[in-house]
């Protein structure tokens, strides 16, 4: 069994377990689910490969989760977390994530974020949060919390979480070099980063 995601800030709960199968499985369980589900524009994304898993909700069927890869960059991250809300598991699959209801899981969420880059558990504020190369998303157990504003012009890095501050870096076009911001867990918003633009000198 997949034990999901932990780092330096913690885990959530989870009532599912779940296996990265390399191979598709010689018998297949009944219940099986293709992610993302009919959406457009998204018709050819099995075609570049998925990420394919067996799910154990407990107290529930275990079901067959087909993840299309959003990328084939082998950068881009592939993997399984816990969510906030202990029913639901989120799989990355190349960059592309995936909110998906163990005991329902014709309900999907999908990221809209393109690529998500690193997925990192915040348990004290119970977010579970995207980063992308401009901004972050978070996710609480309701569903999507907030999503800043932009931070950098290409590339956000984080540095680190203290109390309900969030620290990291984003790179500026204009100076080339990288910016420090800080995020407030708690709304979204944002101080400083990379993305701010240059001040206009006022007109006499």
């Amino acid at each position: 069994m997949l034990d999901p995601s932990t780092n330096d800030t913690g885990k959530f709960a989870q009532n599912w377990t779940a296996e990265i199968l390399k191979t598709p499985p010689l018998i297949a369980p009944t219940r099986q689910f293709i992610y993302p589900q009919r959406i457009a524009g998204e018709e050819d994304t099995l075609a570049r490969g998925a990420l394919q898993l067996m799910v154990h909700p407990t107290g529930g069927d275990t079901f067959l989760a087909t993840c299309a890869l959003g990328f084939t960059n082998s950068t881009m991250p592939t993997g399984v977390f816990a969510c906030p809300n202990l029913q639901q598991m989120c799989a990355v699959a190349g960059g592309y994530a995936y909110i998906v209801d163990t005991i329902q899981p014709e309900r999907c969420t999908h990221i809209e974020m393109k690529p998500v880059v690193e997925v990192r558990p915040i348990v004290a504020q119970g977010l579970l949060l995207f980063v992308g190369f401009h901004s972050m998303i978070a996710w609480s157990a309701s569903g999507i919390a907030w999503e800043t504003a932009r931070l950098s012009w290409e590339g956000v890095r984080v540095t680190g979480v203290e109390g309900n501050t969030l620290h990291g870096m984003g790179w500026n076009l204009l100076t080339d070099r990288e910016v420090a911001f800080q995020v407030d867990l708690l709304t979204g918003h944002h101080q400083g980063g990379g993305f701010a633009q240059p001040s206009q000198p006022q007109k006499s």
